[in-house]
Order: structure tokens, then sequence, then C-alpha cells
């Protein structure tokens, strides 16, 4: 699992028109997430990926973060204010770092694993099948715009297919995420130009199932 992402500063100081402010919060980004000698998805791409989009997502929750301490919650609005623009940027670029993160960190170093019978277990009484739900998690790439996610349900204890249209819109509450594939066209274009599926293809022989595998053995112990 990725490692607690956040650093904790002093707490800045109440008061003013700011209406209060949490706690200073900085992110790095996690290099040793980053994935080289992937069999159908070049290192260049991964280059752009990780060093352009996801770095990027870094910056700016950070900046999001830090102009969180000052801005006047006494003026929040529906309809338009400095603090809803903020808290809507903040759920779209926090989330653009934690799934990037989950994405490479379970494409690297992947070869030579594969699901663990546990998983299987799972995989078959919630979809009939691994080839089931391969076909199935393969649609929800095409299908979304953003991400196809397979989470661990724990409100009932299921596996899931989630896909979002973008970092922040579809995303299922109450679930973890265990597999995670980006199928935004940063995430491909450089080795395939428009074509997702072959990419997505490329995807699946770079899994790193120990990872996954662990991800669902906390899951479980997750749920109540």
């Amino acid at each position: 699992m990725c490692d607690n992402p956040f650093t904790f500063q002093q707490p800045s100081s109440l008061g003013g028109n700011s209406g209060g402010s949490s706690l200073s919060v900085k992110i790095s980004p996690k290099d040793q997430l980053k994935p080289k000698g992937l069999k159908g998805i070049s290192d260049q791409q991964l280059e752009y990926h990780f060093e352009t989009h996801y770095k990027g997502y870094v910056g700016k929750i950070n900046e999001i973060w830090d102009r969180m301490q000052t801005v006047d919650r006494s003026k929040a609005n529906q309809n338009f204010s400095d603090y809803r623009a903020l808290k809507v940027e903040e759920s779209f670029n926090y989330m653009g770092v934690v799934l990037h993160e989950l994405y490479f960190e379970n494409i690297k170093d992947g070869k030579g694993t594969s699901p663990n019978a546990r998983l299987m277990e799972h995989l078959n009484k919630n979809f009939g099948s691994f080839d089931k739900w391969k076909e199935d998690f393969k649609a929800c790439g095409i299908a979304l715009r953003g991400w196809a996610v397979l989470v661990y349900d724990l409100t009932n204890g299921k596996l899931i297919n989630n896909g979002l249209d973008a970092h922040n819109m579809y995303g299922l509450l109450n679930t973890i995420p265990l597999l995670v594939l980006d199928v935004y066209e940063h995430a491909y274009y450089t080795d395939q130009g428009p074509k997702r599926p072959p990419y997505i293809d490329a995807f699946f022989e770079n899994v790193n199932w120990d990872v996954v595998n662990k991800r669902l053995d906390a899951a479980l112990k997750a749920r109540p």
C-alpha cells in the first residue's frame, strides 16, 4: 500500500476574515513509485505521465491547501465563492494524486506475480470467473473517461468495477481501491495515439498482483 502522503506543519493562527484555518499540509511526489521497463508501455510514456501529470497534481494540491489557510470562509456560497472553488479543485487535484499513486504502484515490478487464492475466490464469487471480471473491467475502462477501479465495498463486502469520468466524479464511497487503471489519454497517447484497447491490454501485462493481493487483505480486515 502507499505510504501516508501527509507531512504536517505547525498550525496557522486563527482569526481575521479567514474564518479560521486548518493545519498546513504539504505532500511530496513519491519518486519510488515511478515504473520503468514495462511491457507495452514505454519509458517515455511513463516519463510524461509521472513527471508532468502526476507531479502536476502534487504541486496544485499543495497550492490549494496553502490558499485554504487564508480563504474567507464567511463568504462561502454555493453559486460561487473562493472557498467553493478551492473545495471543488481540492477534490479533483487530491484524488488526482491518490489515484495516480495507486496506479503506478500496481504496475511497478509486477513481473511474475499472479492473483492469489483469496482474490480469485472473491472474483469468482462476484463476477463468475476471472475472465468475466476482466472482460467487465476492460469494458469499464473503455466506457469511462478517466479511471477504471476494482474496489472492495465495505458496505456489502462485494467487489465492484467502479468507473470514473474524472478523478472526483462517480467514485463510490465506503470502498477500498484494489486495482487502478488510468484511462485518460495522457496515460497512453505517446505509445498508442487514440487507441485505448491495446493500452489496456498492455496494462494487464504489467499488473503487480502482489500489490492487489495485499490491498484486498487490508480491505477485508477493514470491514466491521
